[in-house]
Order: structure tokens, then C-alpha cells, then sequence
């Protein structure tokens, strides 16, 4: 009789089960050892799972497909990041996704950890059509208000685009495009096309925010992306305002009375 597999072997073959049907399942259905027995269990709620979170993408997909029925195939999922901090840009993305597109992961960039955000970005980029990055700066702001520029970044998001879209999905916000465009309230928990772009604005606006961290040091912009956290608030005190500070925005705007 052959010996069988230590448990950390089986560990190696249960971790690449990808349904319940797999014969691994009967093959140890009746092996003594509790350590087994706990593994099928551990790869069943993995399983369980991740097909939950498959059905969740699928939903997701809801809107993607109700334009495509309706003879749009180049839909552009657009969001913005930065309306609330104190320094900095507000940064727009605009991205096509295929209609394969399988990350699953993908969702509500606040609902993701900057860890989960970071692993996510290459896999977004590598399968995407087209990606289009939009900024509007503090000066801008300062000059527009905070709406009028974030529709300007999101517009310029569209337009950088080497792909022209024929359909428009925008998170809360509508803009001076004459593409057809869908206003969906929190949709980048909504579309997988507008959680796509909160992802890839949030993570290149973070990266803009510690090059800004070594050009502007002092107000921990590495660690709050020109949000007011405590840290922020002692730069501001110590040093004044920056170049990239937002001068209507309290209390920045104190220092310029």
C-alpha cells in the first residue's frame, strides 16, 4: 500500500482546487487524519467564497451590459480622488475594460487597503483598452471651486483616452462631453469600469503625493496625500502653506487673510 501524502503536500494540491467537484474532495473523504479533514473544510469556505465574491463582480457588470445591449461597446468607467484634502491635485481617471475582464477583486477603492490597491493596479492596467488620466491642480481649484474641477480633470481624463469611448459610466457627476454618459451614485461600488478608474486615480494620485512628500517636505504628504491629519496640520504651522496647497480650503485659506 502506497503512503499516503503529508499534509503539507496536500496543502500544495488543495490550494490549487478550484471548485467542489474536484475528485480531491472523494479521493480524502475518508482519510482519519484530522489535519485533512480541517483542510477540506479550510479549501470548502475558500471556495464558498470566492464564488460569492464572482457572483458580486458579475453584478457589477450590470450597467457594462445594459450599455452593450444597447450597441455601446467602448464604455469608459470614470471617477475622481482628492476632492477633500488640503494640497494637492484632484485626479480623474477614465478607463475601457474588456468585456473579459476577470479581476475580480475590483471594487470601491475605499473599500480596499492600500496593499490590496497596489497589487491590483498592474493587473488593471495590463487588461484594459484604454486609460486616461485626468488632473485638475490647487490653482485650478482655488480658481473654479472643487466641483467645477473635478469636472474639468474628469473631462481631461476622457479626452486622454487613445481609445474614444461611445459610452460614458461617471461616479456621481456629469460632464461637458457629448459622448452619452450615465450619472450612477456611488458607482464605483456599482461598475466594475468606475471601480476599476477609483483604483487607478487613487493609486497614481497617492504616488503624485509622496514625489510631493520629497519636493515639499515637512507636511508628511507621503503619509496623508495632503489630507488634514495632525501631522499636516504642524507642517502647515510650521512652514506655511506650499506651492500645492489649496488656498480656499480651511485653514489653509487662514493664511492668506
Amino acid at each position: 500500500m502506497s503512503k499516503s501524502p503529508a499534509i503539507r503536500e496536500l496543502k500544495v494540491l488543495f490550494s490549487q482546487v478550484t471548485n467542489e467537484k474536484d475528485p480531491l474532495f472523494t479521493e480524502y473523504a475518508d482519510d482519519p487524519r484530522a489535519g485533512v479533514q480541517q483542510l477540506m473544510t479550510t479549501t470548502r469556505h475558500r471556495l464558498t467564497k470566492l464564488a460569492s465574491e464572482k457572483r458580486a463582480f458579475e453584478q457589477r457588470f450590470f450597467y457594462e451590459r445594459q450599455c452593450r445591449k444597447q450597441g455601446h461597446h467602448l464604455i469608459a468607467g470614470i471617477d475622481e480622488v482628492g476632492r477633500g484634502p488640503l494640497a494637492g491635485p484632484v485626479v480623474s481617471c477614465a478607463i475601457i475594460l474588456p468585456d473579459d475582464f476577470d479581476v475580480i477583486e475590483v471594487n470601491d477603492s475605499k473599500q480596499l487597503s492600500d496593499h490590496q490597491r497596489e497589487i491590483l493596479y498592474p493587473q488593471i492596467l495590463d487588461q484594459a483598452i484604454a486609460v486616461g488620466i485626468g488632473m485638475a491642480s490647487a490653482q485650478q481649484i482655488d480658481q473654479l471651486n472643487i466641483y467645477q474641477a473635478t469636472r474639468v480633470a474628469m473631462l481631461e481624463a476622457v479626452n486622454q483616452l487613445r481609445t474614444q469611448p461611445d459610452q460614458l459610466l461617471i461616479d456621481a457627476m456629469q460632464i461637458d462631453s457629448s459622448i452619452p454618459q450615465l450619472k450612477l451614485i456611488h458607482g464605483d461600488a456599482k461598475s466594475v469600469s468606475i471601480g476599476a478608474a477609483s483604483i487607478i486615480a487613487k493609486v497614481f494620485r497617492d504616488h503624485l503625493m509622496q514625489s510631493y512628500d520629497v519636493l515639499y517636505p515637512g507636511y508628511e504628504f507621503a503619509h496623508n496625500a495632503g489630507y488634514g491629519t495632525k501631522a499636516h496640520l504642524q507642517g502647515l504651522a510650521d512652514l506655511g502653506p506650499s506651492k500645492i496647497h489649496r488656498r480656499t480650503f480651511a485653514p489653509v485659506s487662514n493664511y492668506f487673510k
